[in-house]
């Protein structure tokens, strides 16, 4: 093995509003049957990345509990490992993480153990598929100290969200922006990242010794003239679910051809957690037009353009368009929603109505809506 992974999947964010109360944002439900994890597990298990771990720390209990076995995604014990790290109070720490370059720090032994030579550095929240070794090969071959994984988004897309890059011909990075109040490029990175474990190590170590703690601010911009990074650009299909509207949309895409083409059929898979549910059950009078429906779900009413997760009972003469309903989810007879996302675990009364307005999207939980 060349390559030992870590999974930072220890924040939070404000911007994914009601939706994070109780999880952590990578362990947002996905497509029907996976949670947002799971597509950089499976990358990492795909490229052969055998020793994993994933820094938890935000409503971690959801997310600790869906990764408690490591089978799901290959990860064996005896070629590496699956393991899970959250903050730990010690004699000489008593902190939270207080940013990513402080979780690494926090969990430094992990890498002095390991022997591989270099480290894929990624989030949790993201949408995609990779082969890391690609990425590995074009380190290399460039003799990079860092490379940072980038996309260029569309002319409409918003990048400031992201910390945009402007590089050279050669294709090291000149300009590290994050989140501009206006960006200046629509090249963003991704949040994947390869470095040489030993250097990883020293440049933490260094950020620690100085009382910083945040891997982009502290490292990738404070040293892009020092050391040599170079941009890594792809054009297949990546999103980020930060955001409410994201997360809605990124769900959305999964009901385009092309996109399940592209997850749910071409090699490599992406795997999950799976649940012993029986199959989705349409009953008479229901209509499905264009959705996902998951494992275990009751079908009496009208579907169209919405994605269901596990364990959703629709009553009769319901009807529901353009939405998410996410796991375990009861709708009333004569419910109408249209443009929302209904939480988990939750019960829509009977002859109710939720409508997301004008590009609005409305969160339902417990009979409340929450306009995004």
């Amino acid at each position: 093995m060349r390559a030992v992974g870590i999974i930072l999947a220890g924040g939070n964010s404000n911007k994914m509003r009601e939706l994070t109360h109780k999880r952590a944002v990578a362990a947002m439900p996905i497509a029907g049957s996976y949670r947002a994890i799971d597509f950089a597990l499976s990358n990492m298990s795909n490229s052969h990345i055998q020793k994993v771990a994933v820094l938890t720390q935000y409503n971690a209990r959801s997310l600790n509990e869906h990764l408690n076995s490591s089978k799901w995604w290959d990860f064996g014990r005896k070629q590496g490992g699956l393991y899970v790290f959250t903050p730990t109070i010690t004699a000489e720490n008593g902190y939270w993480y207080r940013g990513t370059a402080d979780a690494v720090y926090q969990n430094l032994d992990f890498l002095k153990r390991c022997h591989e030579p270099y480290v894929i550095i990624t989030s949790g929240d993201a949408v995609y598929k990779m082969d890391y070794n690609k990425v590995l090969e074009y380190h290399i071959a460039k003799k990079a100290d860092i490379t940072v994984v980038c996309k260029e988004l569309g002319p409409n897309e918003d990048a400031s969200r992201f910390g945009t890059i402007k590089m050279n011909d050669s294709m090291r990075i000149e300009e590290f922006e994050e989140k501009p109040m206006v960006a200046q490029s629509q090249i963003v990175s991704t949040g994947i990242y390869v470095i040489r474990r030993r250097q990883l190590i020293d440049l933490i170590e260094r950020c620690a010794e100085d009382d910083r703690h945040d891997f982009v601010t502290d490292i990738l911009i404070r040293y892009k003239n020092l050391k040599k990074i170079y941009g890594y650009k792809i054009k297949d299909y990546w999103s980020n679910i930060s955001t409410v509207d994201a997360y809605y949309q990124t769900n959305m895409d999964f009901l385009k051809p092309e996109v399940r083409e592209y997850f749910f059929r071409t090699q490599p898979s992406i795997y999950s957690k799976v649940s012993d549910l029986p199959p989705a059950k349409y009953n008479p009078g229901s209509m499905v037009k264009n959705s996902l429906v998951a494992s275990g779900s009751i079908i009496n009413g009208t579907v169209e353009n919405s994605i269901l997760f596990k364990k959703t009972f629709v009553g009769n003469n319901c009807v529901i368009k353009n939405s998410i309903i996410l796991n375990d989810v009861y709708l009333g007879d004569n419910v109408y929603i249209e443009n929302c996302i209904v939480e988990s675990r939750d019960t829509i009364r009977a002859n109710t109505r939720y409508v997301g307005e004008n590009g609005v999207r409305v969160v339902v939980e417990k009979n409340e809506r929450y306009a995004l």
